[in-house]
C-alpha cells in the first residue's frame, strides 16, 4: 500500500527530531513508501467548495541540522490526497478550531487523523469529565466564590487554565497561600474561559504518566518526573523520562476509554495519569513516541501507521 499522506504541522525547521513524536511519524510513513506533503494550519485555504493547501513534497531523515528537504511549492488538492495528519502544537484556540471545522470538507473520504470533528469535541482537560469515576475532584468555573469553597473543602489544589497546554499557567497553591485572589484576577485579565481547578494530588511527587494509546489499546507509556521544588511533571516544563510500566488501575483507565476513543476515530491519543487518577486525555498532537521507545526498544510509530493503514483500507 502506497498512500499520499499530508501532514498538517509546525515549521519542519523548528522541530527537535530527538523528541518529536511527528518526525517519528514521518520517518515510518517515508520507510512503508508513503509519499509525504508539509504545510503549515494557515497554508489551509476553502476555495470553490475545495480545500487545499500550499504545501510541499516532504523527505524526512534523522541528520541533526540537516533533517528534510522540501520539493517546490504545489497547491495541494486535500480531497486528492489519502491521508491528513494533523499534528499542529496546541494552543487549542479558535484557529485550531477552524483548521478541524475545514478538515471536515475531506473527511473521511481523506482519512483525517485524528477525526476533526472529535478533535474539536475532544479539548484535553473537558474530555476527561465525560469519565467522572476516573477524573480526580474537579471544578470548571468562572465564579471566584465557587473557587474559594472549592478550596475549603479540599485545601491544596492546582489552578490551570482550561485550555492551556505543556503546564503553562499551572499554579499549586497551598492552605495558606494568599496569593489565590491575586491569581484569580489575572486569570480572569488573561482568559475569557472559565479556569479549571482540582483537588492537589501529592503523587505528582513521585511524577505523572504518558501513556499512548492506538485505537483504543495502550501501546507505551513513560514516567515524567519533575524537577526538585516543581509541580509540573510535563517534559516542556522540564519533566525527566524515567521507564515503567502500566498498573491494573491504568490498564482499568485505557479499557474504560478505549472503545470511546476508537468509536470517535482518535486514532492517535496521550493520557496523562497522576496515582490512581485521570487527568488529562490529549488528542490534538500527542507526543511521547521517542521517549517510550528508546526506554523500551519498541516502535510505536510502526504499530501507528499499521492502525491507519487499517483505518484507510476499511474506508474504502
Amino acid at each position: 500500500m502506497s498512500l499520499s499522506v499530508a501532514i498538517q504541522m509546525d515549521p519542519m525547521h523548528s522541530i527537535n527530531i530527538d523528541t518529536d513524536s511527528t518526525f517519528m511519524m514521518a520517518l515510518e510513513a517515508q520507510r512503508r513508501g508513503h509519499t509525504l506533503y508539509h504545510y503549515l494550519p494557515q497554508d489551509l485555504a476553502f476555495r470553490h467548495s475545495r480545500l487545499v493547501a500550499t504545501a510541499r513534497p516532504l523527505e524526512v531523515r534523522r541528520e541533526r541540522g540537516n533533517h528534510h528537504t522540501f520539493g517546490p511549492v504545489e497547491t495541494l488538492d486535500l480531497a486528492s490526497v489519502d491521508v491528513v495528519l494533523m499534528r499542529q502544537d496546541p494552543p487549542f484556540d479558535m484557529a485550531y478550531i477552524t483548521a478541524t471545522h475545514l478538515l471536515e470538507h475531506v473527511h473521511p473520504r481523506t482519512l483525517v487523523v485524528n477525526d476533526p470533528a472529535s478533535v474539536r469535541n475532544a479539548p484535553e482537560k473537558l474530555f476527561v469529565t465525560h469519565f467522572p469515576d476516573l477524573m480526580p475532584p474537579t471544578l470548571i468555573t468562572s465564579a471566584k466564590d465557587e473557587v474559594l469553597a472549592f478550596r475549603r473543602e479540599y485545601k491544596d489544589i492546582i489552578v490551570k487554565p482550561l485550555f492551556g497546554n505543556g503546564g503553562s499557567g499551572v499554579f499549586h497553591v497551598k492552605p495558606d497561600d494568599e496569593n489565590l485572589g491575586a491569581l484569580l484576577e489575572t486569570f480572569t485579565q488573561l482568559y475569557r474561559e472559565p479556569i479549571i481547578v482540582q483537588k492537589y494530588l501529592p503523587e505528582i511527587r513521585q511524577g505523572d504518566k504518558r501513556i499512548l494509546l492506538v485505537d483504543g489499546e495502550p501501546v507505551g507509556a513513560v514516567s515524567r518526573l519533575p524537577q526538585e521544588g516543581e509541580a509540573r511533571a510535563n517534559f516542556h516544563a522540564g519533566g525527566s523520562a524515567a521507564k515503567t510500566d502500566l498498573t491494573q488501575r491504568e490498564h482499568e483507565i485505557c479499557a474504560t476509554i478505549g472503545g470511546v476513543l476508537r468509536d470517535k476515530g482518535l486514532v492517535f491519543v496521550g493520557i496523562d495519569v497522576i496515582g490512581d487518577y485521570l487527568t488529562e486525555i490529549n488528542v490534538t498532537s500527542p507526543t511521547g513516541i521517542q521517549e517510550i521507545n528508546r526506554l523500551n526498544g519498541g516502535a510505536i510509530e510502526s504499530t501507528l501507521w499499521d492502525a491507519i493503514e487499517r483505518r484507510y483500507a476499511a474506508s474504502r
